[in-house]
């Protein structure tokens, strides 16, 4: 193993925080982890991590990184009691009120609650000699050269208890702190231009719960996906997950939010496309009551753009793009940088943040531009319809119908969902054929 570099110090101890450690410890002789939250043998969500008391799906090329990233893991959480999906022929999926024809792709991914999938990932970089785990400790800010032409490290403090602030020195500082992060605040403090922003409006807002079920709706199938349109603004995800229980997250776009209380929240179920969800759940055995979480805006972040920036830092997942979660691909997008973060440690190559941050605004764009795209077929959305666009609602549209009585049709939109294949190969010519002609 060629090493890089004594130290790196990852800001942030969630998913992407552990994807990007699996990568740096190939290169570093030296990787801390430092968060807010306690992390260790933590098998529950975390305060720090909100999100994850609910659904977050892991897409089928995201769940290929996984394995590339932490080799065994699937089959690991397999033996641990989460079921193995297929996201086209074992979920059942509805657009625009109609399910889509299933059919077995081998778009396989493992159903595990996130903060169980977090927790197998992180027992395993926790057993690397080389990664410790800085807990309950606060980010108050980099450490960089006078002209802040290279970060050089970062200061901490022990959260709570009034201890002084420390800092880490690092060869290397990844930021992994989500949306919240305050990269671009720091950024400007060292006297670098804002960086700039974008996103889309979407007042959507979600709500979960989890139950024991006393009739099963699923069939041979392991999730039931509702997905919210135009025409029907509501939808829900309700899938098999480990310990042998459902979780359900239900959603609506513009304000229009399931409520928290039980019998809201079951009246907000039962307006959905799929009404076997709300046959299911009426008379199950809730775990716990409904949780909701609000979702303002999509956010991206366009470090790639910036004429300069520092060397000795680099950003990943949510604190790039937080795209629409509807479309479960941050998680996907995380993995996918890390492996870059790694393909340039294994040839003994010091990142160069530049040239690193452009390489994460490549892996981002297809599925920011595809998704970006969607969120505009909502008329309330605001946002410029290029004619470009509306071509693609009304291909969109004509897609699923077709996909509902066509398996290949089915199975080519989810590769590309998936991001296994480009969003462009959605309009191969035979493809296009088959969904123009029905």
């Amino acid at each position: 193993m060629t090493m890089v570099g004594d130290r790196a110090v990852v800001l942030g101890g969630s998913v992407t925080g552990i994807f990007a450690v699996s990568a740096l410890a190939e290169g570093y002789r030296e990787v801390i982890v430092v968060d807010r939250d306690e992390l260790i043998g933590v098998r529950e969500a975390r305060r720090g991590s909100p999100q994850a008391r609910h659904i977050n799906g892991l897409l089928a090329r995201g769940a290929r990184a996984l394995e590339d990233l932490f080799p065994e893991i699937t089959a690991e959480m397999v033996a641990a009691g989460c079921p193995l999906t297929d996201l086209a022929g074992t979920v059942r999926w509805y657009f625009n009120g109609k399910p889509l024809k299933q059919t077995r792709a081998g778009l396989t991914n493992v159903a595990a609650r996130r903060p169980v999938m977090e927790a197998h990932c992180r027992d395993r970089v926790q057993a690397m000699p080389n990664v410790r785990f800085l807990e309950r400790y606060d980010i108050t800010g980099l450490v960089h050269t006078p002209d802040g032409s290279r970060v050089t490290g970062v200061r901490v403090q022990p959260h709570g208890d009034g201890g002084a602030e420390e800092v880490l020195e690092a060869d290397l500082v990844v930021d992994t702190t989500g949306r919240g992060s305050r990269t671009p605040v720091w950024l400007e403090a060292m006297g670098y231009p804002r960086v700039e922003e974008e996103g889309t409006k979407m007042g959507l807002g979600y709500a979960t719960r989890h139950y024991k079920l006393r009739y099963d709706p699923f069939g041979t199938d392991h999730s039931i996906v509702c997905v919210a349109s135009p025409a029907s603004p509501r939808g829900a995800i309700c899938t098999k997950t480990d310990s042998n229980t459902v979780e359900l997250t239900t959603y609506g776009i513009l304000g229009d939010h399931p409520p928290t209380d039980p019998d809201g929240f079951n009246a907000f179920v039962k307006t959905l496309a799929a009404p076997e969800i709300y046959e299911a759940i009426i008379d199950a055995e809730p775990l716990d009551d409904p949780v909701l979480f609000r979702f303002p805006t999509t956010l991206r972040r366009r470090y790639e753009r910036m004429g300069r920036f520092p060397e000795g830092l680099v950003v990943m997942g949510d604190a790039v793009c937080t795209p629409n979660p509807v479309f479960a691909q941050a998680q996907t997008l995380s993995a996918l940088q890390a492996l870059a973060l790694r393909d340039e440690l294994r040839r003994g190559i010091v990142p160069n943040s530049t040239e690193f941050m452009a390489t994460v605004g490549r892996i981002v764009d297809p599925a920011w531009d595809m998704t970006e795209g969607i969120n505009l077929s909502y008329p309330g959305v605001e946002g410029k319809r290029t004619r470009k666009v509306l071509l693609l609602h009304a291909y969109m549209r004509r897609l699923h119908d077709v996909a509902s009585r066509d398996g290949s049709v089915t199975e080519a939109f989810m590769r590309a969902a998936s991001l296994v294949d480009s969003p462009a190969a959605l309009m191969r010519p035979g493809l296009v054929w088959r969904v123009l002609r029905g």
